[in-house]
């Protein structure tokens, strides 16, 4: 009975190590080793093109789109703020030359009508004068407009006009600023940079703040910083623009032997592999393969045709590009290679780490198994 059940626990045993030996491709890991995502290239009938970066690669996968405004934008004038537009509110204090004038009252040879509004179609009431037409006038041109108007009813009047910015000439300012609101333009808030700085300034780091404009139809994004750097980008504004300033959206995922394993936020207006790595804590010093640092993108069509020197590729393309920090010139390249929005980072377990688990895990089960064969053993005892 005992040597039946000896041999039953060997027999178990030899068929756990076998099992474990055999399954030691199957052991837990990150990712993909580097020989395996080669071998799922085009190259090799898989479905994404495996391209080593190298300074060609690099200037040509920089070429990206910039943020910026349209033509009709830019090249729109600056208003002239002292135009009076439909919506706008004005005071006016008329001075007649006569005790008890006509719209003085008894006693008095001044009046003041506050808060009147230029309707819809341009114009105004004033007793006595009449419907006058506002819109498109300047104070000083509205204010010989009434004159000549009242000194048909009153000796030599006197007319002091003031507008303040109504409906028609103010702008919306929404999103991450000191303080979102209607703001009206004014000379100091012509451009766009005076509008902002009336809203209290970004409430984001300035770095990765981006500021949306939008007038009709058209619409444009730059950067923050930009609008101070060029006098083209601090645009003119118009009456009904919104502006809205957000945050840098755009984020890539960093997998396999990096410090963390995480979607990462841009922090800069740009980012390099070199950076990207970094900002999860470097390389695994105890399982990275620094010779299989890959960056996995989806590459449009123009550009996934100039990378491979082709033109007739349609359609978006799959790419991995391949970093070997091991090259003579792999740090270089990391650091000039651009991370783009939505790519994934990864870095591939060195041969050794594979290695040294299946020895681990066949270790373990050896182990195991030998105690599985004593308690065996034991119990035909």
């Amino acid at each position: 009975m005992t040597s039946l059940v000896s041999r039953a626990g060997r027999l178990a045993a030899l068929v756990v190590v076998v099992s474990a030996a055999s399954s030691c491709a199957l052991l837990p890991r990150s990712g993909p080793t580097r020989n395996e995502i080669f071998a799922g290239s085009v190259q090799n009938q898989g479905d994404a093109f495996v391209v080593e970066v190298n300074s060609r690669v690099t200037a040509i996968t920089s070429a990206v789109p910039a943020l910026g405004f349209p033509s009709s934008l830019v090249h729109a004038g600056a208003s002239d703020t002292e135009i009076i537009q439909p919506g706008d509110t004005l005071t006016l204090t008329i001075y007649e030359n006569v005790t008890d004038g006509l719209l003085a009252g008894q006693g008095g040879n001044a009046a003041a009508l506050d808060a009147v509004q230029v309707d819809g179609s341009g114009f105004i009431f004033i007793p006595y004068a009449g419907r006058v037409r506002a819109a498109g006038n300047t104070v000083e041109q509205l204010r010989e407009i009434i004159t000549r108007n009242l000194d048909q009813q009153t000796p030599d009047p006197q007319v002091v006009v003031r507008r303040e910015a109504g409906d028609g000439s103010t702008v919306s300012v929404s999103g991450a600023v000191g303080g979102q609101g209607i703001y009206p333009i004014q000379r100091p808030t012509r451009t766009l940079s005076g509008m902002l700085a009336a809203a209290g300034g970004v409430a984001v780091e300035p770095e990765i703040a981006q500021v949306t404009v939008v007038r009709g139809g058209h619409s444009g994004t730059i950067w923050y910083e930009d609008i101070f750097r060029s006098n083209a980008a601090d645009i003119a504004l118009r009456g009904g623009d919104r502006i809205f300033v957000e945050e840098d959206s755009r984020s890539f995922i960093a997998l396999g032997a990096t410090g963390q394993q995480t979607i990462v936020e841009f922090q800069s207006r740009s980012i390099s592999a070199l950076e990207a790595i970094a900002s999860v804590g470097g390389l695994n010093a105890r399982q990275a393969n620094p010779a299989g640092v890959f960056v996995l993108r989806n590459e449009p069509e123009d550009m996934a045709n100039a990378v491979l020197g082709r033109h007739d590729l349609t359609g978006s393309q799959r790419f991995v590009y391949v970093l070997d920090l091991t090259a003579p010139t792999g740090m270089f390249e990391a650091r000039d290679f651009a991370i783009r929005d939505g790519d994934t980072v990864y870095v591939t377990s060195a041969p050794i780490t594979q290695w040294n688990n299946a020895i681990s895990a066949l270790t373990g089960t050896l182990t195991s198994t030998a105690g599985l064969a004593n308690q065996l053993d034991s119990l035909g005892q």
